[in-house]
């Protein structure tokens, strides 16, 4: 039996829950930036507001080391499954400001979409989820146990949700997994993601002169850091795309044909993606398609790099230091660990001895790849159908989520990777929005997705 009378009341209530949303991102729950604290617990609180106000019991803001976790379950349907619900209220920085076209903490509505920060990463996936949840309780009510997990760090690493999850297994023990934190391909094209890349995101600080020197009085005597990290950084790469860190893909999963083929199913255009990210021509590792490249390849990219003197006019300094921030993204069996160990490996190769270098490590979690045949999968799948009138395509995904593989981990269940944000949604970019539409058929899906998960 499906829920008729909770998808009417979603439709009939989208402006309350549009003006609910536009409360939870106006807050700037900024989880990187220290003077943004206020403003995560604000966001908790009005989370809990929400499951208070739905029927949740045992609400909590559960604290970490770090930024707290919001909880709570509705557990009242014996010998129904239990679905764990998981999403994150922290969001991005905002920078460049100039670059947005309306304020990122003032959502704002333009033609089909709401443009603020977190729209689509990740507070508007996981409102989603709240309100089909929502439209349940008030109309059919759940047809099976739920349990809501909101974190406040995924933007930053997840650095205390191992501990979090380790220390708390039997509360968030379950049958299913629903990670919000995914997208889909095309507004009329559902997707599940059944992989999501690991990360290892380092700093690498560059040391040269006890201080900054005059580069006409020192110039060409000593090194320049700000050169040497840019040698370094060039060198990682060879001409046909590959990292040239040693051993870098040494266990890397081999793409099996099958999965190639899924892969080449869904509708992709290398030239309406080049149009889309404004580059005037695509690159990447020899021997695959952009889509492969994206999803079950690993990479190396520079996230940022800052030496010496960058304000305006001139200043003619030789740097005493320069860092870049480096994230790699892993796919299956390679080790977040051991890949940490091959970057320091290349620098001890090719660093000359002219400076010294320093590596931090900022976060790090494993690549996640799931089954595409669980209960809980079959249950997103004829949900989607029903929704948008067609088949969901199945994806690897490029991002990572690092409580992903704790709950794969720890809980022992595959999660289903079911969200609606699109590919241009500029998640983690200035002028962030959400496609409200979608939005909308996602609600719809998730309230199906729980009938489905209950066999109802």
């Amino acid at each position: 039996m499906e829920s008729t009378q909770a998808i009417q009341y979603a439709q009939n209530n989208r402006e309350r829950y549009l003006a609910e949303l536009k409360e939870l991102l106006a807050i700037p729950s900024i989880s990187t930036h220290s003077q943004n604290k206020p403003d995560i617990q604000r966001a908790a609180e009005w989370l809990t507001t929400q499951l208070t106000g739905m029927g949740f019991e045992n609400i909590a803001i559960l604290p970490t080391a770090g930024h707290p976790v919001v909880y709570g379950e509705w557990l009242h349907v014996p010998g129904k499954p239990t679905v764990l619900v998981y999403g994150h209220y922290d969001v991005q920085p905002v920078d460049p400001l100039i670059e947005w076209t309306s304020p990122p903490f003032e959502p704002t509505v333009r033609g089909e979409n709401i443009f603020a920060r977190g729209a689509s990463d990740n507070k508007g996936q996981i409102f989603a989820a709240l309100k089909a949840l929502e439209a349940l309780l008030k109309n059919e009510g759940l047809p099976l146990n739920v349990k809501v997990m909101i974190e406040g760090e995924e933007e930053v690493g997840s650095p205390n949700m191992a501990r979090f999850v380790a220390q708390n297994k039997a509360k968030l023990k379950c049958d299913i997994i629903l990670n919000t934190d995914m997208g889909v391909q095309r507004p009329d094209l559902p997707a599940l993601t059944y992989g999501l890349r690991g990360m290892v995101y380092l700093e690498l600080w560059i040391y040269g002169a006890s201080h900054d020197l005059h580069s006409g009085g020192f110039g060409g005597s000593v090194a320049n850091p700000a050169a040497v990290l840019c040698e370094l950084i060039a060198g990682m790469h060879d001409a046909d795309g590959r990292v040239t860190l040693p051993g870098f893909y040494d266990k890397v999963r081999k793409l099996p044909d099958e999965e190639r083929a899924e892969i080449a199913r869904m509708p992709f255009s290398d030239d309406e993606w080049r149009k889309m990210t404004g580059v005037p021509q695509l690159i990447g590792e020899k021997g695959f398609t952009t889509l492969e490249r994206l999803g079950a390849r690993p990479t190396l990219e520079v996230n940022g790099i800052v030496s010496g003197f960058t304000g305006e006019g001139t200043k003619t300094v030789l740097p005493a230091k320069a860092m870049a921030k480096i994230s790699m993204r892993l796919v299956p069996y390679q080790d977040p660990n051991a890949v940490e160990e091959q970057f320091k490996e290349y620098l001890r190769r090719h660093a000359p001895p002219t400076v010294r270098w320093e590596v931090r490590k900022l976060s790090s979690s494993p690549a996640v790849l799931v089954q595409r045949d669980t209960v809980g999968v079959r249950a997103a799948v004829k949900a989607m159908e029903a929704t948008f009138g067609v088949k969901p395509v199945f994806k690897l995904e490029g991002g990572s989520v690092p409580a992903v593989s704790l709950f794969q981990a720890n809980l022992g269940v595959d999660p289903v990777q079911m969200g609606f944000s699109l590919p241009d949604d500029n998640f983690h970019s200035p002028n962030e929005k959400l496609h409200l539409p979608t939005h909308n058929r996602g609600i719809e899906t998730y309230i199906r997705f729980f009938d489905a998960a209950a066999g109802r």
